[in-house]
């Protein structure tokens, strides 16, 4: 040591000197140099751009949100309410951008101090979800969690997508047990969760009491995205049977509909809107709906909502004034219960699908009333059904054979002055007779009046013959032109039979038109004779309401409607002005001459009014004013959905159609029930009778 100390001292000039506090100073300077570098790095900042940083955390975006508005009413033509809006308080929360699920925990469990809501049917995915959100649960989950539930098995961290459904498995493994409160507090906290951002759902919108409205706006300001708000719901002050052709609104868990949810975001909706699903609803869906309310938020760069303000309160929905008198339509749908109970009664409804009728004035085209009953063959019960209206065809039978005698008079096969054909039965090889119901010979010729008179299907095969060339040697030979079927569906077609006929109601169908060649490709001309009487095509009962309608009123096909105008509302829910109104629309001019015209009016009055056995609508005859009137019987099948490969019993499907008063008509009927096991009963008929009877009290005529 000494010897080190000399060598230093002769280096040194005899003197050691201390390299310590060199070193600190160094290190002092250092140190200085760079606090000076960050004092003026935090001053250049804060004078360069310190305004800009003041305004990027003032910063609010602006984002216009919509809110819906009360829908429309549906009134009926004499200003009754059929369809409404009951209005009640609820409690709503609006998502904001950046929520976290622990935050929305902690907004449940304050909230469902002062809420009690109805627990819905949780899933165990859901009751876990709820467990999760809970603050630190999560981290503590993933702790206990195996290993292979945390890395693959390359020692990899899981992504955390993976990690968290992993968490969710865990916990349902560890089994779920949570309280009523709990089960609550999952409830709300699904809602929330699954709501989009900036959107808003309905937490509590029915049962609300004014305690729990007053206990959560006292704590608003501990709950941040709930509010106080309102819903409606549709109600029905003349009951619900018109429920089925008005149509029905989605809740708000079922939103738009999948197959219209693009082309309605499109249009403005949310995802969650409450929207028309079927029929008036559906139809005026634009029109019942209103226009958005709008709301301008403030988020700031948080993404939590700083202010929120209403911009555009809305614009209810319109209101739709409907053509039906709700006073006369409940005495139609009674009158159908009365006549299909009876035919129930009498044992002949055991494979019928119920029955179904439609009035209309055939000068406007204005539906006076529908009304319709599904029955269940296999277990009996019935149902509302007055869209089978336009939605179920049938086979009609001879109700059809005014547009087979008008074709065949446009066709020129006959005329006003010469059309008495000989009324003879037609034998075809390898099937039975075809003719009428009353015995072989019964009539030698009959002209088209008569033959309208006793529903001659014989008279009705002859048109169809002449207008075929057809080629005839009975029991052996036939041979028609084989654009017959062609011919017949054009005429029948220009009546609105076999066609939609534009029913401003959603979910019409149109008639189904049987073949016209077998497997062999020879022309079913068999199946043409039964298409001249009602026996072939089927048809819905808005088309035969069309096609008896034009009958009535001269030729021309109207365009059916229900609603007659749209109506605005006020801001205090009353009706305001008219914005539309339905005006009668003529789809086309059936050419037929008046001459022509008046030889079917006057055969299907004989229909009701004649003499003689045969005479088919004599039911009708006490009527006053006095009505025409045309009666259809068809051979049916009745399928069993359960045994498909059964033979099917044959039954019957009894209809009519029928207009009046006769002199100037402003009533047209038309009334099917089908797969009856017995033709016997005149149900059509008799329910034809009461609504007349109804109808002509309720209008004044005399």
């Amino acid at each position: 040591m000494r010897r080190i100390l000399d060598i230093i001292k002769k280096r040194t000039g005899g003197q050691a000197k201390s390299t310590i506090p060199f070193r600190l100073n160094l290190l002092f300077f250092i140190v200085f140099v760079l606090f000076a570098l960050l004092v003026g790095q935090l001053a250049y900042l804060q004078i360069v751009y310190g305004g800009k940083f003041q305004a990027e955390v003032d910063r609010t975006d602006k984002t216009v949100m919509t809110g819906s508005v009360p829908r429309g009413m549906i009134y009926d033509s004499e200003g009754r309410l059929l369809v409404g809006n009951s209005t009640e308080n609820a409690i709503t929360y609006t998502k904001s951008g950046s929520v976290k699920s622990s935050d929305i925990y902690q907004i449940v469990n304050r909230l469902t101090k002062y809420l009690t809501v109805e627990k819905t049917n949780l899933s165990s995915r859901d009751k876990a979800d709820y467990i999760l959100s809970a603050p630190g649960k999560s981290s503590k989950v993933v702790k206990q969690m195996p290993k292979s539930y945390r890395v693959n098995s390359n020692g990899e961290a899981l992504s955390t997508t993976k990690i968290y459904a992993n968490e969710v498995k865990y916990v349902e493994k560890q089994g779920i047990h949570l309280s009523d409160k709990d089960l609550q507090r999952a409830t709300l906290f699904k809602k929330m969760s699954s709501a989009y951002s900036l959107s808003t759902v309905f937490l509590k919108d029915k049962g609300l009491t004014s305690r729990e409205i007053a206990q959560v706006s006292e704590h608003l300001t501990e709950l941040p995205g709930v509010s106080i708000g309102s819903n409606w719901d549709r109600e029905y002050p003349q009951g619900k049977s018109i429920e089925s052709i008005i149509g029905g609104v989605s809740t708000e868990q079922q939103g738009i509909p999948d197959d219209e949810l693009n082309s309605m975001l499109a249009s403005g909706y949310s995802r969650n809107d409450r929207v028309g699903t079927s029929y008036l609803e559906k139809s005026y869906e634009s029109i019942l709906s209103g226009t958005k309310s709008k709301r301008e938020v403030q988020v700031g760069s948080n993404n939590q909502i700083k202010k929120s303000s209403v911009v555009y309160g809305g614009q209810k929905g319109g209101n739709l004034n409907l053509t039906i008198n709700s006073k006369f339509q409940k005495q139609v749908q009674s009158a159908l219960k009365e006549q299909f109970s009876a035919a129930k009664s009498a044992g002949i409804t055991q494979y019928s699908d119920g029955a179904y009728v439609v009035a209309m004035n055939p000068k406007t085209g204005a539906i006076l009333a529908m009304a319709g009953i599904h029955n269940n063959p296999q277990t009996g019960k019935t149902s509302e059904d007055a869209l089978g209206v336009i939605n179920r065809t049938f086979v009609m039978g001879s109700a059809v054979k005014g547009a087979t005698v008008l074709g065949a008079m446009m066709d020129g096969v006959i005329t006003p002055t010469n059309n008495t054909l000989a009324d003879n039965p037609i034998y075809l090889p390898g099937t039975s007779v075809k003719k009428s119901v009353y015995p072989v010979g019964t009539f030698s010729s009959l002209s088209a009046i008569q033959a309208l008179q006793v529903s001659s299907n014989e008279y009705m095969m002859a048109l169809a013959m002449k207008e075929a060339n057809a080629k005839y040697t009975p029991h052996s030979y036939i041979k028609m032109d084989s654009d017959i079927f062609s011919k017949l569906r054009g005429y029948f077609n220009q009546f609105g039979l076999g066609v939609k006929t534009g029913i401003d109601i959603s979910g019409e169908t149109t008639g189904i038109e049987g073949s016209t060649t077998n497997s062999s490709g020879q022309l079913k001309t068999g199946s043409a004779l039964d298409l001249s009487y009602g026996n072939y095509d089927a048809y819905t009962l808005i088309e035969m309401a069309q096609y008896i309608s034009t009958i009535a009123n001269g030729g021309y096909r109207m365009k059916p409607y229900i609603v007659q105008s749209i109506q605005k509302t006020k801001d205090d829910g009353t009706k305001g002005a008219l914005t539309s109104v339905t005006k009668p629309s003529v789809l086309n001019k059936v050419g037929f001459t008046n001459d022509e015209l008046d030889v079917v009016r006057k055969g299907m009055y004989a229909a009701v009014h004649g003499s003689g056995y045969w005479t088919t609508a004599t039911r009708l005859a006490s009527l006053e004013p006095k009505v025409a009137a045309k009666t259809g019987t068809a051979q049916s099948f009745y399928y069993n959905p359960d045994n498909p490969s059964s033979d099917p019993p044959e039954t019957v499907t009894n209809s009519l159609v029928t207009f009046g008063p006769y002199d100037d008509p402003n009533i047209a009927m038309a009334i099917v029930f089908p797969n009856l096991t017995s033709e016997k009963g005149s149900y059509p008929q008799l329910l034809a009778k009461q609504i007349y009877t109804d109808y002509y009290k309720l209008t004044g005529q005399k």
